[in-house]
């Protein structure tokens, strides 16, 4: 018996490690993305077949953080590199972050164990993806992804998301994996019925039902995102598109904060804009923090020509960049003491006409938590800073045949984040622009997870986006989240360093549109309710405790 019971716990162990290893061969950079349609089954049966629900949170718990570990592994060479670790002292750490952001799927099979047990009935092909938008809509996380990361470079499937947003994708692709569950399940029946009996009906409606009805889904989302590229690309055809020059220094982060340096990068970003604007840019954009020099927030425009931080040296187009900037003087407040990382825009003339403050700052790289209260903190990690948190969203205008048009600053991360990007978009910009600095990650899957999640806020929005990312991937995206231009992503640690590169794109100035824009994660919360009202309504039809022996007793008398 003890025999029998260690062969289940392993043959359990072995299908959330299937499951792990499925979901993380569907991401970027594997991009074995069809592997995300079946990749939840297994999971799903551990937590179904699971004796307890903290069993079934335990298998969850491992299938999520194997899945993020082997996702998310370029963590270590960040730690290593910039958290000056050893090995030994860096993987666990990282393994405390990729235990955290697998609880996720701890809760989904916690989630659909429970639900299973309230409303037995109700098919997986409706319960997990319930469950799994609602994990997706509440659960915090230290970087933020969705399963529908997997579906990044697959056009006709995320079109939906102009609707639901990533949850809309998400429900689609775990309603898939419910539906064979439950045709699985329904199967094993039959044949455990033909083994007891001589005959036995296929129950289909179990069986090929909830199928039947996700194959229809699919059809829909398919279909809908097919009608909505024909639509979406026959406005960017009549939009007027102006040539974006990114520039791409390639430049590490050591090397970026170099007093010594500093002449020489900004040098570099000024040659690399020249040969932009002699190719016909209309604007030319650097990654964030690209201007090596701190500048004051009270500045109005560029410095004069002979000076050694003119920013626009050469260049007769708009820019838009990053740096960092400072309120001169002695500091008034605590917040005072700290500088922003902004994003600027200049005119032809070199007028700064517009600056946006970065809102969403990345934990320890930008922001310190009780930094006041750890001041060993920056001894241990010198590449820690923190800066000033930005209030609002902002837009720059950007004057392009004969009109004024609007872009969306974006700085770094920012970009991932759905609520975010739709405070921009409720702005009405024409294009969203995205300057990052990857620099820290280094030639790793995580330029490309990072670039996978923008994906969706050009299709959320039906507006298009540039990204000029220090280290790459530098892009363009188009309105339907097709990938027009990339650059490649480099280690600026490699040996010989990688030179510079550029990138143009031919970008539409849209108008915008999607309902997303509006009613947001309205998708996320309808699920959340759905199941709130079906555990409701399954504990209001259940017997209290007490009645249920009574109940039988009464019955055993009638008989």
């Amino acid at each position: 018996m003890r025999l029998k019971v260690d062969r289940r716990r392993a043959g359990r162990i072995g299908l959330s490690a299937l499951a792990a290893v499925l979901m993380f061969l569907s991401a970027p950079t594997a991009d074995l993305w069809p592997l995300m349609w079946i990749g939840i089954v297994p999971q799903i049966y551990v937590a179904l077949e699971s004796t307890t629900p903290k069993r079934a949170f335990l298998y969850g718990w491992l299938t999520g953080t194997i899945a993020n570990t082997a996702a998310f592994f370029w963590m270590r060479g960040f730690l290593e590199h910039f958290g000056h670790m050893s090995a030994l002292e860096a993987v666990p750490i990282m393994t405390l972050l990729t235990s955290y952001q697998g609880l996720e799927f701890a809760f989904l099979s916690w989630g659909i164990y429970r639900v299973h047990r309230r409303v037995p009935r109700l098919p997986m092909a409706i319960a997990a993806p319930l469950v799994m938008v609602t994990i997706e809509l509440c659960t915090p996380q230290i970087f933020p992804f969705y399963l529908a990361i997997t579906q990044a470079w697959v056009p006709a499937v995320i079109q939906i998301a102009d609707i639901t947003g990533p949850l809309g994708v998400t429900f689609v692709l775990v309603a898939v994996n419910g539906a064979l569950y439950d045709a699985l399940m329904a199967f094993r029946a039959h044949r455990a019925a033909v083994a007891a009996a001589a005959t036995a009906p296929f129950d289909w409606r179990r069986g090929l039902r909830p199928l039947a009805a996700v194959a229809a889904l699919v059809a829909f989302v398919v279909v809908y995102g097919l009608v909505r590229i024909h639509q979406v690309d026959a406005r960017r055809a009549a939009a007027p598109k102006a040539k974006i020059g990114l520039v791409q220094a390639n430049v590490g982060i050591l090397e970026k904060w170099d007093p010594n340096a500093f002449a020489h990068l900004v040098d570099m970003h000024q040659s690399l804009s020249v040969e932009l604007q002699r190719a016909g840019a209309d604007l030319v954009v650097w990654p964030e923090s690209s201007y090596s020099y701190v500048l004051s927030r009270e500045m109005q425009q560029d410095f004069p020509r002979g000076d050694r931080r003119e920013i626009r040296r050469g260049l007769d187009k708009p820019l838009l960049f990053g740096a960092i900037t400072r309120t001169p003087g002695a500091p008034h407040t605590f917040k005072d003491k700290f500088p922003y990382n902004t994003a600027i825009m200049m005119d032809a003339a070199g007028r700064i006409t517009g600056k946006y403050d970065k809102v969403f700052l990345m934990i320890f790289g930008e922001y310190i938590p009780f930094y006041e209260s750890i001041p060993w903190f920056t001894d241990l990690f010198p590449e820690a800073s923190n800066v000033n948190r930005g209030e609002d969203p902002a837009v720059f205008p950007f004057d392009f045949a004969g009109q004024t048009f609007k872009l969306g600053p974006l700085i770094c991360y920012e970009d991932i984040l759905p609520s975010f990007a739709r405070r921009v978009a409720a702005l009405r910009p024409n294009l969203f622009v995205n300057i990052t600095n990857d620099a820290w990650f280094g030639r790793t899957a995580e330029p490309y997870q990072h670039m996978a999640l923008a994906v969706f806020r050009s299709v959320e929005h039906r507006l298009e986006m540039v990204r000029a990312v220090n280290t790459g991937v530098s892009a363009h995206i188009d309105a339907v989240g097709r990938v027009v231009r990339a650059s490649a992503t480099v280690d600026p640690l490699a040996d010989p360093p990688p030179p510079p590169t550029t990138l143009m794109a031919d970008a539409a100035l849209l108008d915008g549109g999607g309902l997303y824009r509006y009613v947001g994660d309205l998708f996320g919360f309808l699920c959340l309710a759905a199941l709130v009202v079906l555990l409701l309504r399954a504990r209001a039809a259940a017997p209290p405790p007490e009645a249920a022996p009574a109940r039988a007793q009464r019955r055993k008398k009638k008989g």
